[in-house]
């Protein structure tokens, strides 16, 4: 199953942070952010990514076309670029990478429709923001989507109350979709849904489509709309204060998201 990862928004509300990198390669501890997405999904064996790119893409790029000497020490001689070789391959990742231009002005259901393509015959895939960390249990997410049967799961956390907010019934079934009210008291989304390959019926070729909007808000009246709830660790990194604290848990030694040794 593909993961398919927004990375093309601009992140003007952390500017203060960094105006040279797009947000997903804003670096929490010594790696970009969509480092840490990706290496949470790959160990849960998930390692068939989209990225949605856009704004700075080409940075996302150079980052993956140069990732094997940006994390790894190598040698080689000046002159003689054949000779160039790896020192220290303890970290091998097995991931696949399709870097997707969606537009530097698309908006998130753009892009997912955008990458259509790129999904083939999958009847399922799994979409998340690049600027988000969580110890969400991928696996159990994906079960769940599974056994209902419906076109989409959205996991629901509980974060300040500056997000949008889902209501649901006591079944998990999603009775609205609001985006960003003026006041919330349960939960809100997270990003990290999956979705039957049916929601490209949900996305129509218009400019300004925002996935948030108008799609979720009728696979929510067409019934199609499951939560995933999750009461754990899940934090965005939409300001400096929220950069300030993911960097802290890295450094402390205590990021919740990292599953791996």
């Amino acid at each position: 199953m593909k993961v398919v990862i927004l990375c093309g928004g601009q992140g003007t509300r952390i500017r203060d942070v960094s105006e040279d990198v797009p947000k997903p390669m804003i670096p929490i501890g010594n790696r970009p952010i969509l480092w840490h997405i990706m290496k949470n999904f790959a160990t849960f064996d998930y390692q068939d990514f989209v990225l949605c790119l856009g704004y700075k893409g080409s940075t996302i790029k150079d980052f993956f076309i140069n990732y094997d000497m940006l994390t790894h020490d190598f040698q080689l001689t000046l002159g003689k670029p054949e000779s160039l070789s790896l020192i220290d391959r303890a970290e091998k990742e097995a991931w696949h990478v399709t870097l997707a231009e969606t537009g530097l002005e698309a908006m998130t259901g753009d892009r997912v429709r955008k990458i259509k393509k790129y999904i083939g015959t999958d009847e399922h895939f799994i979409l998340t923001y690049g600027d988000g960390l969580s110890d969400i249990d991928i696996n159990a997410l994906v079960s769940f989507h599974k056994s209902h049967g419906k076109i989409a799961t959205v996991t629901g956390v509980r974060p300040p109350g500056r997000f949008g907010e889902l209501e649901s019934d006591s079944d998990g079934q999603v009775i609205e979709f609001n985006e960003k009210p003026q006041a919330t008291g349960g939960r809100i989304s997270g990003g990290y849904f999956v979705f039957r390959r049916e929601i490209f019926d949900y996305l129509p070729d218009e400019d300004g489509l925002v996935l948030e909007d108008k799609p979720l808000r009728a696979l929510s009246a067409d019934k199609q709309l499951m939560i995933h709830r999750h009461d754990e660790f899940w934090q965005c990194m939409d300001t400096y204060r929220d950069f300030k604290l993911l960097s802290g848990l890295w450094d402390s030694g205590k990021a919740p998201w990292k599953n791996w040794s």
